[in-house]
């Protein structure tokens, strides 16, 4: 009886329940079907991708390390588990749960195909990227092209670089291919404009490229042959001659001049080519400017080299004539000698010479290159120049004469000619150098100003030397001038010029010096004292006479 109870209540509960129970167990069953074939399709996928080195590929293609293996295998598990979520909840008639996932499946699964044709695309174009790659790579690496543009130009070989713009370039190719395939027309157009604008561009940049490598390759040429024309020609033994250093090639100088010659205009060209004005339109212009400034450049080139060649002759030939003289000798007999030391007053001018030759050239040069302020700068300096030599020759003139001057005071038979030869030889350098800085142009007014204050203090000095220490001897000086001056005011008038005769007619002296001519008596004004002949002395010695109020007469 209670076996039986048992079976009614069993039978109830599956009555009640079994309806229920049974989609659910299905359900959960069914999802973990699913996630079992889920994760088997995951890990398929990524095995797959993983024989196939997708990654490496990828990787090496991008430069990116992504591991796309792993996210494809993760795609296609979740796209799998989604599925069995939505059957199950089918299965539990849950259609309002289950209905925005089955839309979200069945867009997937109808973009699935465009998705497949994408990817069969996208593969297509990066085998055949990765082909092309290899192939260019390979083929300039058997040519010496890459090895030659690289020792020439001074970059990395150019083969790997050619080949990744050549992969890139393929692969551009195929992503409108691919986004049509995708159905993404709202990429498609502004990338499908970009690669149309990249193919119509395609034939300038080749005709640029083209232009470029044969111009470049004919410049080399005309270069190799200018450096061997040159060297034949022996130039840099005879720039030798002249002065110019052996480490300065002469050959490499002028074929490089001329492969920029010929490199400016394949630029041009090259760049005209290309039909991009805002860059050829400025670059064109730049090189016109260099262009047009090329012959200016080779005249001031030539204004230098030639201007140097013959100052250098003429100051050789000027040097040997002068060495046969005795213009050598000049500072010796000046006292200048020291001041130059071991350097010869010929080599001096010479030097001198190629100097100021140079001067005018680099004036002419700077001016034939549209240099104005430096020109100008040069023709000021070469003006201050003269000056500075026009006062050197002052100064050298004036030196020769105080030195010749101060000679001939000193032969004089006096104690004192020593000290008055350096007194005139001091004088007359100060003049000297008074007008060499003032004939220099260097501060004229301080020039003048000291000339003066000089002088004023030498006159001063006298003055107050002549006033302090020689106040007596002037006072006497002026009582004689005042007593003469009474005697004139007191002789009586002359007769008329009728009754008298020439010898009447004679004015006494009232300097001391005796009777008048044609008077035999003597002048009232000589007192007998001033007429006492004065003390003998040796030479060179004051005289002082017997008077003590006589004036001193301090020479012989």
């Amino acid at each position: 009886m209670i076996k039986g109870l048992a079976m009614d209540k069993f039978q109830n509960f599956q009555h009640t329940y079994g309806v229920q129970l049974e989609p659910i167990l299905g359900a959960i069953a069914l999802l973990l079907v699913g996630w079992v074939i889920a994760l088997l399709a995951g890990a398929g996928v990524r095995k797959l991708l993983s024989k196939l080195n997708v990654n490496r590929h990828v990787n090496s293609s991008t430069g990116h390390h992504t591991d796309i293996e792993h996210i494809a295998g993760r795609v296609v598990f979740w796209f799998i588990l989604i599925i069995a979520v939505i059957a199950s909840f089918n299965l539990l008639n849950l259609h309002a749960v289950s209905a925005p996932f089955s839309n979200m499946v069945n867009e997937v699964l109808l973009f699935v195909p465009r998705v497949l044709s994408a990817l069969v695309l996208a593969v297509l174009g990066w085998v055949l990227a990765t082909l092309a790659r290899a192939g260019i790579t390979r083929l300039l690496a058997r040519t010496t092209l890459d090895e030659r543009l690289s020792a020439d130009v001074g970059v990395q070989p150019l083969s790997n670089n050619i080949g990744q713009i050549i992969y890139w370039l393929i692969l551009l190719l195929f992503v409108p291919m691919v986004l049509s395939a995708l159905g993404l027309n709202g990429l498609l157009l502004p990338v499908q404009n970009m690669v149309n604008d990249l193919l119509l561009f395609l034939p300038n940049l080749f005709a640029a490229l083209v232009i470029g490598f044969v111009g470049y390759f004919v410049a080399k040429i005309v270069r190799n042959i200018v450096v061997g024309l040159v060297s034949s020609l022996n130039l840099q033994s005879a720039a030798s001659h002249v002065g110019v250093k052996n480490t300065t090639s002469i050959p490499n100088i002028a074929g490089s001049i001329v492969f920029v010659l010929i490199l400016i205009p394949t630029l041009i060209a090259a760049l005209d080519a290309l039909h991009i004005e805002a860059i050829s339109q400025p670059a064109i212009r730049m090189l016109d400017q260099i262009m047009y400034a090329i012959p200016n450049i080779i005249a001031a080139a030539l204004i230098l080299i030639i201007t140097y060649v013959v100052a250098k002759f003429v100051a050789g030939i000027l040097v040997n004539l002068m060495a046969g003289t005795e213009l050598d000798r000049l500072p010796a007999k000046l006292d200048m000698q020291r001041f130059l030391g071991s350097t010869n007053l010929s080599a001096i001018i010479g030097k001198l010479l190629v100097f100021f030759a140079m001067l005018f050239a680099v004036a002419e040069a700077a001016n034939r290159l549209g240099f104005d302020q430096v020109s100008n700068l040069i023709t000021t300096f070469i003006a201050f120049g003269a000056n500075i030599l026009l006062g050197v020759a002052i100064f050298i003139i004036g030196f020769w004469l105080a030195n010749l001057i101060g000679d001939i005071v000193q032969r004089g038979r006096y104690n004192y000619s020593l000290w008055l030869a350096n007194v005139v030889r001091v004088l007359i350098i100060g003049l000297v150098l008074a007008m060499g800085l003032r004939a220099m142009g260097i501060a004229d007014s301080i020039v003048n100003l000291a000339f003066g204050l000089t002088l004023g203090a030498v006159a001063v000095a006298f003055a107050l030397a002549f006033g302090l220490g020689g106040r007596e001897p002037a006072q006497r000086l002026l009582d004689d001038m005042l007593n003469k001056a009474k005697e004139e005011a007191k002789k009586p008038s002359p007769p008329t010029a009728s009754g008298m005769s020439n010898a009447d007619m004679e004015v006494p002296l009232a300097t001391g010096l005796g009777s008048p001519v044609g008077s035999s008596t003597a002048s009232p004004i000589i007192s007998p004292s001033e007429t006492t002949p004065p003390a003998t002395s040796t030479d060179n010695e004051l005289i002082l006479p017997d008077d003590p109020d006589a004036p001193i007469n301090p020479l012989r």
